[in-house]
């Protein structure tokens, strides 16, 4: 139940009957393989119901730790507490994983329904004196030197959970703190609706076959099938990313390429579904509960748990990137402009045209553009070429199961097994848009491991994309961008497969948020492998195998326009660390307050009346306030730690072995720097990070 107490709403497995079960598939035992969720027999109504009782559950379970004669010690107190509210955590992960990408008018009724209940139930929790109390018994009595270092963890990260919840504070501060984090988390969904609609509300509908010169075959096909499924004549161009990104690398009409990009930079900036007041109250909250717990601002409250440590860490470690990054940017800012002249482009490059001549300098330059290397990239083939790449480091074996429940008919579901046909895990993968789902690419699970009684619980993850769907006329083909998601994301499973821990609340993926993306980015390095591509690479329509010199150009581009997107990520994450870093609440409008903090990454010409913030889900939606660093930061040890695998080979099985062993396997039951440097046998310097970027 700890994820749960923290609002962070993760998955556990089952246990416990309830009654009613005939009548409500969440509140039993599932009856499915594996014990996945009954995705064919659950419907909106039951979630509600199945909620309140896993509340009154819960509830009663924690009495019970409360109300227990004995002397509190480590079982009966902090391993009692990591036992209760399986049902809820359950019920909580079907939701809110569905609620993300197969959402509905009705299902995010039932959010902004449920949030409240669910916040109350935490701060109840979270703020009762007497079961803090034999917590803190336990943390101040504990023999230490008999618990594990996984126990001494969960010991600590509990008793630290209630102190960051609240625990200590006065009884006046307590309700302060109660209404502060209710009205926060219901903020936080509106802000995630807010964008939904605001992207679905949205597309270019074309009707002239001129408005198509310059576009892909496959894209004009997609263009079409969308515009059919909307009972519409011509082409219809969307914001999700499969639509939109082609359309603005290769259509000839700048007009129509500016109209789409001002939409999507204008999203929920303004109009119906704006977000900017969400923005500020959501910071202000924060900045309250930050202070009512004793910190000067919100990223110094984060940041007490995370590898850096500090704001004064993170933003040292932000600026000297940005200081090595900057000039690169703008080099690669004059050479588009140089170019885009040449080409007859009369005027600034704007953020529009950017991609259009960024993919042209490339295909002129380099040989190389997105179209080329899709034709290698067919999902089917990127998929094998994935589940092959773990079969080769770690032994991983990945089959279909078409009998498992799935929540949509685009879902996969596979049982994956060790080496030794040890079962570790099932793995579902969704990958293609839908206006239910929201945007981007994500993992999440379903149930996370934990072992009990003899018993090993293996996990149910979920890999969520949204890639471009086969037409009547041609397969689903990733670039080689969305081919690095794929393997990004993967990377995040892995993680979540391979962990062995003792409690759910520390395995797989729940570690600091600057050290959860390492596995997944240290995926993304094989991309460009030619003994990886070797192994799968094939063309979609000759079966030609990918061939040596188009390897070598995905490899002499690796570092093109490097500096450039190292200060675009750089601003997000400086653009995160300012709302994080107020001391008092913004007064200035939201596109402002973010140009101001922002201004020093500029490398394309700002344009008034956009924003980036009220779209920016990770910070205000997701997990990553006060963490969006985190990308970068993981960067620098997933290059340092891939080097190792490039000295000893890239499919060396000792080094993968070592990976999985003292990364991939410890999810968070020990500091993560400790399990870092017993990999690498040091630890991390920027060195193999910059001279991968072409920053030395």
């Amino acid at each position: 139940m700890k994820k749960l107490l923290l609002i962070i709403l993760t998955i556990t497995t089952l246990s416990c009957s309830m009654e009613n079960t005939d009548k409500n598939p969440l509140l039993s035992d599932f009856n499915t393989p594996f014990g996945v969720p009954p995705f064919d027999k659950i419907k909106t109504e039951h979630y509600i119901p199945a909620f309140e009782e896993s509340i009154e559950l819960a509830r009663k379970e924690v009495q019970q730790i409360i109300d227990n004669p004995a002397a509190p010690d480590f079982a009966n107190t902090i391993e009692a507490l990591e036992r209760s509210g399986r049902r809820l955590d359950a019920v909580s992960s079907v939701f809110f994983n569905l609620n993300e990408c197969l959402t509905s008018d009705d299902m995010q009724g039932i959010a902004m329904t449920i949030m409240p209940k669910l916040t109350e139930f935490s701060n109840d929790i979270q703020l009762d004196p007497k079961l803090f109390e034999k917590v803190k018994i336990v943390y101040e009595t504990a023999a230490r030197e008999k618990l594990t270092p996984e126990q001494c963890m969960l010991l600590d990260k509990t008793y630290k959970g209630f102190i960051r919840s609240g625990a200590g504070l006065s009884d006046e501060d307590k309700e302060k703190y109660r209404e502060l984090t209710t009205e926060l988390s219901n903020l936080s969904v509106i802000f995630s609706q807010n964008i939904l609609a605001a992207t679905n509300g949205y597309f270019l509908h074309l009707t002239d076959s001129a408005d198509l010169a310059g576009l892909p075959e496959s894209t004009i096909q997609a263009a079409k099938e969308e515009a059919e499924l909307r009972n519409l004549d011509g082409w219809v161009i969307t914001q999700q990313a499969p639509s939109m990104l082609p359309f603005m690398q290769y259509s000839e009409k700048r007009d129509l390429r500016e109209k789409l990009w001002r939409s999507y930079n204008t999203r929920a900036l303004g109009g119906e579904h704006d977000n900017t007041g969400i923005i500020k109250k959501i910071t202000e909250l924060r900045l309250k509960i930050a202070n009512l717990l004793g910190f000067e601002t919100f990223a110094d409250y984060v940041l007490e748990e995370r590898m850096a440590g500090s704001s004064a860490a993170v933003n040292d470690f932000l600026s000297d990137l940005l200081e090595r990054s900057l000039a690169h940017g703008r080099k690669d800012y004059e050479t588009i402009t140089e170019f885009a002249k040449d080409k007859g482009h009369d005027s600034d490059v704007m953020p529009w045209d950017w991609s259009f001549y960024s993919e042209k300098y490339k295909d002129e330059f380099y040989s190389l553009n997105d179209e080329i290397t899709r034709s290698y990239f067919r999902l089917e083939s990127v998929q094998n070429g994935m589940f092959l790449l773990a079969n080769k480091l770690y032994g991983l074996t990945f089959n279909e199961n078409t009998n498992i429940p799935v929540y949509h008919p685009d879902v996969k579901a596979f049982e994956v097994y060790d080496h030794d046909g040890t079962f570790m895990a099932i793995l579902y993968i969704d990958y293609f848009p839908r206006a239910s789902k929201r945007g981007g690419a994500w993992m999440t699970s379903f149930r996370d491991q934990y072992k009990e009684d003899g018993k090993d619980i293996r996990p149910v993850i979920s890999l969520v994309c949204n890639f471009t769907k086969p037409t009547a006329t041609a397969p689903s083909l990733l670039t080689y961008s969305e081919a690095g998601t794929l393997l990004h994301e993967f990377g995040h499973a892995l993680h979540g497969i391979f962990t062995e821990g003792t409690y759910a609340s520390l395995s797989g993926t729940s570690v600091y948020r600057d050290f959860v993306e390492l596995p997944s980015q240290f995926m993304e390095n094989f991309l460009s492998e030619k003994e990886y591509l070797d192994l799968w690479a094939e063309h979609y329509e000759t079966g030609e195998k990918i061939p040596a010199d188009l390897i070598a150009k995905i490899k002499a581009c690796d570092k093109f326009l490097s500096g450039y997107f190292n200060v675009r990520q750089l601003s997000f994450g400086i653009c995160d660390m300012a709302w994080h870093s107020i001391t008092a609440p913004v007064t200035t409008d939201v596109e402002t307050f973010e140009k101001k903090a922002t201004i020093k990454t500029q490398i394309l010409p700002s344009l008034p009346g956009t924003a980036m913030s009220p779209g920016f889900s990770h910070i205000f939606a997701g997990g990553y306030a006060a963490g969006y660093y985190g990308y970068k930061w993981a960067e620098v040890l997933d290059a340092d730690a891939y080097s190792l695998f490039r000295q000893n080979g890239i499919f060396d099985k000792a080094t993968a072995t070592s990976f999985r062993e003292n990364i991939l396997s410890k999810g968070g039951s020990e500091p993560p720097m400790d399990l870092y440097v017993r990999f690498r046998g040091h630890k991390p310097t920027p060195d193999a990070f910059l001279e991968r970027e072409g920053l030395k």
